[in-house]
């Protein structure tokens, strides 16, 4: 368990820090393990986001899995190949965006003029990672369906690496919304399923590699539709409705667990009918099952009220998203947002000529220190929302979300201001923050 520290060349005052602790961990991670297996890594000096709360423990990593020092320790007598000295820093699982229109200057929603979507889809991952971000759903709007044929198939589930984020799979908002709360939605290519399920295969095409779905409950057919979705193992999400309380409930009954962008897109809450927003406080839901709700924690889409009602009322499901488009990181000006016209203008993304908000700039990082400042709810529901929360509702703690043994080792290190030092995916850093202190590694002798 002990052994004599070879301090690394990597120390806090040097500067390009990104590129050389990147190069060095891959240089380690091709020496020879002590075990046979994988090379064993350990993060000390830090604090763990793990069981609902932050203390003080290493972190245990191998062939990209969290790793139970108890086996190591009593079972196979193993000890650490590299040690990593966090300074004290926060290390909580990886971020899930779950609902991200673009970003970076890629709209998911249009076939580009240049280039393919497969690399819009990894310049969005790459730039995600800056953000905490290790997984997430490209979410497609309101389209028509020869543009579903083009995008959808190109848009695969594919695991993070040290290229980009992790994709879960697309998440497809619309067509089969209301057009009377369409938002930034074109009003044209709003579609129904009359004929059930046929209806949405033929709008989608394939929809092996979708992983969520927002459609509206009060269309006919739902009930199947529903059902079918749920069949095939993608989550349905209501929004974009006109929905009442009854039929969101009797949605959810059918197996929908998550709502679009609580508070925008729906009828507001009303005492005799507090339509969707009233599945937060509804006791006619599966006693077994968690209702989720995404929540746009960007200073804009939703008051700070609003942000506390919905925390106070149901915490355990709120789930932080973006809803960016692809202005999020671009300057103030006019931009094509699928079928339409959008501008830029200060912290606010808006249908060109309208007040409409058609999506945010934030990032979700941003997202999460936002809500801990409008809500006080503290730094374990702030990073849970865009971490355990997401991927409970997406059925993957098993592998995401979660510092808990046997997962994938996507995390990341954070400071005490909720800000990203570091981005690990299975295990390797693909991110550092040049400006922050360096991670000080180093390899145990034998």
């Amino acid at each position: 368990m002990t052994g004599h520290v070879l301090i690394s060349e990597v120390t806090r005052q040097q500067s390009a820090v990104s590129y050389i602790q990147l190069r060095q961990l891959r240089q380690l991670r091709s020496m020879p393990s002590k075990s046979s297996h994988g090379v064993l890594y350990q993060y000390r000096n830090c604090r763990l986001l793990r069981n609902h709360s932050i203390y003080k423990d290493d972190l245990w990593v191998r062939d990209g899995k969290i790793v139970n020092p108890e086996i190591l320790f009593f079972e196979e007598k193993s000890y650490a190949d590299i040690q990593i000295d966090c300074n004290g820093a926060i290390i909580c699982a990886g971020f899930i965006e779950t609902q991200i229109n673009g970003a970076f200057g890629v709209d998911f929603s249009q076939v580009p003029d240049k280039g393919t979507i497969e690399e819009g889809v990894l310049k969005v991952a790459k730039g995600l990672l800056a953000h905490g971000v290790t997984s997430f759903c490209p979410t497609v709007i309101t389209s028509p369906p020869s543009t579903y044929h083009k995008i959808l198939p190109h848009i695969k589930k594919s695991p993070g690496t040290k290229e980009g984020a992790g994709v879960l799979g697309a998440h497809v908002e619309g067509p089969f919304i209301s057009p009377e709360k369409k938002g930034a939605h074109p009003p044209e290519h709003i579609r129904t399923f009359d004929n059930g399920f046929q209806d949405v295969i033929e709008t989608f095409g394939s929809v092996s590699d979708v992983a969520i779905v927002t459609l509206a409950p009060e269309l006919k057919n739902s009930k199947m539709v529903i059902e079918e979705f749920i069949k095939r193992g993608i989550v349905v999400s209501l929004g974009h409705s006109q929905s009442n309380l009854v039929q969101g409930e009797e949605a959810v009954n059918q197996g929908a667990c998550y709502i679009t962008h609580l508070f925008n897109a729906m009828l507001p809450f009303h005492h005799r009918d507090p339509h969707l927003v009233g599945l937060l406080a509804s006791e006619r839901l599966p006693k077994d099952r968690t209702i989720y709700y995404g929540l746009i924690s960007d200073g804009i889409h939703t008051h700070p009220a609003a942000l506390r009602i919905a925390h106070r009322v149901h915490p355990q499901g709120l789930v932080l998203v973006t809803d960016a488009i692809q202005a999020m990181g671009l300057p103030e000006g006019f931009y094509v947002f699928g079928e339409q016209e959008i501008e830029i203008k200060g912290k606010r993304a808006v249908l060109a000529g309208t007040d409409t908000l058609c999506g945010s700039i934030s990032t979700l990082d941003n997202c999460v220190r936002h809500f801990i400042k409008s809500t006080n709810c503290g730094q374990v529901l702030a990073l849970e929302a865009a971490s355990l929360h997401p991927a409970k509702m997406m059925g993957i703690t098993a592998q995401k979300g979660t510092l808990e043994f046997n997962t994938d080792a996507d995390f990341i290190v954070i400071n005490d201001n909720l800000e990203p030092l570091a981005t690990y995916i299975a295990g390797e850093l693909v991110w550092e923050n040049p400006a922050s202190p360096s991670l000080v590694i180093s390899k145990v002798k034998d």
